[in-house]
This record gives structure tokens, C-alpha cells and sequence, in this order.
């Protein structure tokens, strides 16, 4: 079977190649319609890529393409033998009898170049596979690394229609109207957040940034609290800096009201011991998924994203933080690791079609005072990529009577958001339970 394989010529569609070049050269308009299907690499034929490359060069030059205008093209540029003369080159006309199939005969040459492709691609697993000297766990990785690089080469642009895109806002709006449900969105829990945003949107990056220490990871489960538990919203969890153990501490502190310190020492009370059993059995059928990896590879992280969207069903993805994300390129500056990052959460949560909130630092200088976007730690791309940009900010504790006090205000600054308003959050921080709760009017 495998010699057999071996012996077989790579998928292509002579046929099908030599039909498309034929359409655009009966109708130049039609090129319009495959040029974002199609790059000269998807060709099988050589003498066929030099022909497409040729005409994409009269496209790039404003010339109106057709047989005397490539074959001048290809003269200039010395490559009209290896093109196949200008015998072939007219002859390619006599092919098709019309241009109005072009997309139907590009999609064949692009479904063929897919499979050679992924014939080149398992080669190459294959060849690593018995490489005694890469980890199974490299080989894995660079694998699942190829196949998406080739699945973004392959992706296709779609354009969607006035008819399309008016009937899909329509029934939305229908929809919500019916429901009478004032977040499109999934709820975060915070009022006037959700008043701001409708909830958080699908295909949107939210970040949310604070100096260390000020509750970027609290306000996280506070959300997730009100997401998973209250409302059994499917949400996952990526915890690159703390453990399992200890976001399920903290979740149980904030559910059952029962103070971190208290459960960390030990010095509990018969009452305490209900409200952790109470809070145990809210949370235990909660659809809340953590992964808890540190230094998380960003291919690994996108990965494993996709299962918890497929096998669990999540809606929403919290990932703390941003920073601890590493990337196949750490010997690069740390912006445009940063850079490339930010995208490709962006690409994420579009893929997925869910919110992607992320966590991130801001810089040293907005230390005492409120953060700005510029202070995101890292890369402007962060603030360019992102949908929505929320920042964390309250005093830090100073005086053993803050450090007593066991609510303190604290502020949401809601500092970008793309489809939206911006504005500022008034919040109350819960020190006990590290848990952030909405503050009522005069509170």
C-alpha cells in the first residue's frame, strides 16, 4: 500500500488549471472573482504558474489582460518559452466557451493544491516521527502547528452581500426585541459594565489590565462566579500563574463568603465548614473547565481553546495573563511577542466565535495612579488588536487600618471599547474573599 502510494503522481487537475487561465483570458473581468482564491503556488503545471504570475502582473499594472498583452508580458520578462510558447498560450482559449464557470474551475485547482499540501505535510510528520531525536512532544506540536499554518494559507475571503448582511442584523434585532433582553452579550455580573457593553460580545478581545497585585485574577473569578455558577454559562479558564488548587480555593471563598486566610489556616467555624459545604455544592456541577499550565506555548493554549469550544461547549475564555504566554520565537523582541500574540487571540476568538478576555499588566508608570491605554504593557498591538480595553484600578493598602478595612472602592475604567461607550465603573473590592461586587448608588 505505501509503495503504491509512493508511486502515484500528486493530485492535480491539468483540465481544471488550464480552464481558469482560459476564462480570465476571454473575460478579464472574471479575474476579479479568483484572484483572492488563487496564487500562482496553487498550480500543479509550471508552465502554468509562470502564465497566472504573468497575469497577475497585468492585474498589479492596470493592463487589461488577454492573449497579445501576456504573451508581450512574458516577452519582456524572458519567460514566454517556459510558459510554453505562444502556441499553448492560445490555445488556451479554445478550452472553454465561456468565462462564467471561472470560480467553479479555480475551487478544483484550489481543492487539489489543499491535498498536495496535506500530502507534504504528513511527509514531513512522517520524517520527524522517526527522528530519534525530537521529543514526541515537539513532533506533536510542530505538527498541529503545520496543519494550522496550512489552513490559514488555504483560507478564502468571503464577501457578503446588502441582502446578507441586512437580514442577519434584522434577526438579531428581532430576536432581542422578542426576548426582551437587554445584553446581547454574556453577562459579566458587573451592572454597569454589562450597561456598556450588552454583555461581553462574541468574537471579541477584551483585556483587562492592572498594576500586579491590584485584582486583575480576582475580578476574573468574580466574573466567572457570576458566568459559571450563577448563570451555568460554559467558561474556561486558562490559569498560567496560579494552580487549580488555588483558583478553586479562592472560587470557594468568594462563593461561600468565608475568608481566604480562614480556609488557608485552618481556624474555621462550625458555620464556616455549611457555607463551604453550600458554595462546594453550587460550584461542583458548575461548567467551569481551568487549565492550569504555566508558560503556556501559544499553539498549545489555541489548541486546547478549540477542544474546550468542541467537547465542552465553552462560550467564553478567560486567560491570566497575557505575559506568560510563550511563542515559538522567545529569542525575539518582547513587543513583537507580545504583537503576535495579541493577534492571534484576536484571530481566536473570531475562529471560535466567543469573547476572549484576557489579562495583562500595564506599565511601571501608572503605579499610584489610574492606567492609560499607552501604559499596556508590551506592544501597542495589544491596544490596536483588542475590541474592548478595561482597566483595574484601587489604592494600594498603605496603613494597617486600610489593610483592616474589609471593603474598599476600587474602579473598572473602561478605557476603548470599539462598539461602544467608554466610562468608568465604581466597584467595591471584598478583601476577605479577594472577590470585586458591584456598588449601589451612595453606597
Amino acid at each position: 500500500m505505501a509503495q503504491e502510494l509512493k508511486d502515484k503522481v500528486p493530485p492535480h487537475n491539468l483540465e481544471a488549471e488550464q480552464a481558469t487561465l482560459g476564462a480570465i483570458l476571454l473575460d478579464w473581468n472574471s479575474f476579479a472573482n479568483v484572484i483572492t482564491l488563487l496564487s500562482s503556488e496553487k498550480f500543479y503545471s509550471y508552465q502554468n504558474k509562470i502564465i497566472y504570475d504573468g497575469l497577475v502582473s497585468l492585474f498589479r499594472q492596470d493592463i487589461h489582460g488577454d492573449t497579445l498583452s501576456l504573451i508581450n508580458e512574458l516577452t519582456k520578462t524572458g519567460k514566454l518559452e517556459e510558459a510554453g510558447g505562444t502556441a499553448y498560450i492560445a490555445s488556451l482559449t479554445d478550452l472553454v466557451p465561456t468565462a462564467s464557470n471561472i470560480e467553479y474551475y479555480a475551487k478544483i485547482v484550489l481543492d487539489q493544491s489543499i491535498r498536495r499540501d496535506l500530502i507534504r505535510a504528513s511527509q514531513d510528520m512522517k520524517a520527524w516521527s522517526f527522528d530519534e531525536t525530537k521529543e514526541s512532544r515537539k513532533i506533536i506540536e510542530d505538527a498541529e502547528h503545520l496543519v494550522l499554518t496550512l489552513s490559514d494559507k488555504n483560507q478564502t475571503t468571503t464577501v457578503y452581500n446588502m441582502q446578507k448582511i441586512v437580514n442577519t442584523t434584522i434577526n438579531k434585532v428581532n430576536e432581542a426585541y422578542h426576548n426582551k433582553n437587554t445584553f446581547t452579550g454574556i453577562p459579566s455580573g458587573i451592572a454597569d459594565l454589562d450597561s456598556m457593553t450588552s454583555g461581553f460580545q462574541n468574537s471579541e478581545l477584551i483585556i483587562l489590565g492592572a498594576r500586579p497585585s491590584i485584582g486583575k485574577t480576582a475580578m476574573a473569578l468574580s466574573m466567572m462566579e457570576h458566568i459559571a455558577v450563577d448563570k451555568k454559562i460554559p467558561c474556561g479558564f486558562f490559569s498560567l500563574e496560579m494552580s487549580y488548587e488555588m483558583i478553586g480555593q479562592r472560587l470557594l471563598s468568594q462563593v461561600a463568603r468565608v475568608p481566604g486566610g480562614k480556609m488557608k489556616s485552618g481556624m474555621l467555624r462550625h458555620e464556616d465548614f455549611q457555607k463551604l459545604q453550600d458554595a462546594a455544592g453550587r460550584c461542583y456541577n458548575s461548567p467551569l473547565y481551568v487549565v492550569d499550565v504555566p508558560n503556556m506555548p501559544l499553539l498549545d493554549l489555541k489548541s486546547m481553546a478549540r477542544r474546550l469550544v468542541k467537547n465542552q461547549g465553552v462560550k467564553i475564555i478567560f486567560i491570566d495573563y497575557i505575559g506568560l504566554i510563550s511563542t515559538d520565537s522567545p529569542t525575539s523582541q518582547v513587543w513583537e511577542q507580545v504583537s503576535e500574540i495579541s493577534k492571534s487571540l484576536k484571530a481566536l476568538a473570531r475562529e471560535l466565535n466567543i469573547p476572549v478576555v484576557a489579562l495583562s499588566q500595564v506599565a511601571r508608570d501608572a503605579e499610584g495612579n489610574e492606567p492609560t491605554l499607552a501604559q499596556l504593557r508590551g506592544s501597542g498591538s495589544i491596544e490596536q488588536d483588542a475590541d474592548v480595553v478595561m482597566f483595574l484600578h484601587r489604592e494600594r493598602i498603605k496603613t494597617a487600618e486600610q489593610r483592616d478595612a474589609p471593603v474598599q472602592d476600587a474602579k473598572l475604567i473602561v478605557a476603548k471599547q470599539r462598539n461602544g461607550p467608554t466610562g468608568d465603573v465604581d466597584l467595591l473590592f471584598l478583601s476577605s474573599y479577594t472577590k470585586f461586587e458591584n456598588k449601589a448608588k451612595g453606597e
